[in-house]
């Protein structure tokens, strides 16, 4: 693997990983019917602002979230829309796999 195929693989793999935690993935979820703020997300998963706020600046650092100050408030919206046809690809995996362990089970 050339460097810059690495490079491209590496900056996918942050992405990804970024995403990969069930907070993260609940919050890029919510984001996709409008932009919250952080008090907002903090009532809605049930933990500590710091806790939230340390996970939206992770979903942030890779490029996944914008955010906005507004007086003391500070708003967050999706970049990429996109992102939420990964979630898609990932139900319909989640799917398959429920239907082969049914297979299994008849």
């Amino acid at each position: 693997m050339d460097a810059q195929t690495q490079a491209r693989f590496e900056a996918r793999a942050k992405i990804v990983k970024a995403m990969a935690h069930p907070t993260r993935l609940f919050m890029v979820d919510e984001l996709a019917k409008g932009e919250r703020c952080v008090c907002e997300l903090t009532e809605m998963v049930g933990a500590d602002m710091s806790t939230v706020s340390k996970h939206l600046s992770v979903l942030k650092a890779a490029g996944i979230l914008d955010d906005e100050r507004r007086g003391s408030q500070v708003f967050y919206t999706l970049r990429c829309p996109c992102v939420l046809d990964f979630f898609e690809c990932v139900e319909a995996v989640m799917k398959r796999n429920a239907e082969q362990q049914l297979a299994l089970m008849g």
